[in-house]
């Protein structure tokens, strides 16, 4: 019966990764989110399911996860959470434009130490304390999901610097988790520009959490040793670094 922690499983992505799960009788799903995942919605489903709410940037709150967990295998670990790293003050005066809010301009301090906390130290501080867990079961795999924008040989428009900067943080992160815990596998995967709660904003272009999860539901459940340490796009294709 494989354990499946899934973080920000409230909406979005880990929302979509939850109810793919969330199927199958076998799978016993452990979700977490700053936000309260009700498991009565999910009572007519055939998994197991706990959820906990984890702030990811409250190192107390990590620890007591890991406390309340240290007894339990985890085969699988989806990590959904993050932000898109945009200016508060202008992403509220221009909520149409999403660029407008990450330029070389309007990029200040706060949104680029808020971003880089949420998406690369929180996801470093979460996967350490969860190593135990991983390294319990037998072949643990962790998905991280990350984005092209991450990719500085892929950057050819600038701006975004939050963003950018953030994910190829996470992504150096999670590379040397791939050779420092060899017995995990680890990987990077770019699930596509997905409408969420990201951006105030639908973006062109954008498609569902729910279309996202169904072409990565079989490439997560292949995805194997060999692929340790890559980076995928949604399609299974290589992302260069």
């Amino acid at each position: 019966m494989p354990t499946i922690l899934i973080s920000g499983a409230a909406s979005g992505l880990g929302r979509a990764f939850l109810n793919a799960y969330a199927n199958e009788k076998s799978n016993t799903i452990i979700a977490i989110d700053k936000e309260n995942v009700q498991p009565s919605e999910y009572q007519q489903h055939a998994a197991t399911i706990q959820s906990h709410v984890v702030d990811v940037t409250d190192e107390a709150s990590i620890i007591s996860l890991a406390t309340l967990l240290s007894k339990t295998p985890i085969d699988l670990f989806i990590h959904s959470v993050g932000i898109r790293g945009l200016v508060p003050a202008v992403e509220n005066a221009q909520p149409e434009s999403v660029a407008a809010a990450e330029t070389l301009h309007v990029m200040d301090l706060s949104t680029l130490m808020h971003t880089f906390q949420v998406n690369a130290a929180a996801t470093f501080l979460l996967l350490r304390s969860l190593l135990p867990n991983l390294k319990q079961a037998h072949n643990a795999k962790v998905v991280i999901m990350s984005s092209r924008m991450g990719s500085i040989g892929h950057n050819t428009t600038g701006s975004a610097y939050a963003y950018r900067a953030s994910k190829a943080a996470l992504n150096s992160i999670i590379k040397s988790f791939s050779i420092d815990v060899p017995e995990v596998v680890f990987v990077l995967c770019h699930p596509g520009r997905v409408e969420s709660k990201l951006v105030k904003y639908k973006e062109e272009g954008a498609i569902s959490a729910e279309e996202s999860v169904a072409g990565l539901f079989p490439l997560v459940e292949n995805w194997n040793k060999n692929d340790s340490g890559q980076f995928y796009d949604r399609f299974g294709e290589s992302i260069v670094w």
